[in-house]
C-alpha cells in the first residue's frame, strides 16, 4: 500500500484505492453514495467500522478522480452483465422457483 494525499486512503499494489487499514474499497463507498444518494452519515450507519473522516476522504478521492472511478464502476457493471449472460440469472427468486417448482 502506498500513502496518498488523502489521510484515510491508500492505494494497493493492484492500484485499487482502499480505506487505509481496512478491506473497504473506495469504489464501494462511492457506489453506495451514488446508487442510494446516501450522505456520509448514512454511509457511516451502513459501515459502522468506518469513521466519518474515512468516508469523507473516500468521497473526496472520488470527486478528485471521478473519471477513473466512474470507468471502474462501468467495468464492474459490464462484468456482471457478462456473467449473467454466460451463466444465467443469479436472482435468488429464480433459483428458489427452480427448487420449489412454484411460480
Amino acid at each position: 500500500m502506498s500513502d496518498t494525499d488523502y489521510p484515510h486512503v491508500a492505494v494497493g499494489d493492484d492500484c485499487v484505492p482502499m480505506i487505509a487499514g481496512t478491506t473497504t474499497k473506495v469504489v464501494e463507498i462511492v457506489q453506495d453514495h451514488l446508487a442510494h444518494s446516501w450522505d456520509g452519515v448514512e454511509i457511516r450507519r451502513q459501515y459502522p467500522s468506518l469513521t466519518l473522516g474515512q468516508i469523507h476522504s473516500a468521497l473526496a478521492w472520488y470527486y478528485d478522480h471521478r473519471e477513473e472511478i466512474d470507468q471502474d464502476i462501468e467495468r464492474r457493471r459490464e462484468r456482471v452483465a457478462d456473467l449473467q449472460t454466460r451463466h444465467g440469472s443469479t436472482d435468488i427468486r429464480d433459483r428458489l422457483r427452480t427448487v420449489t417448482g412454484k411460480p
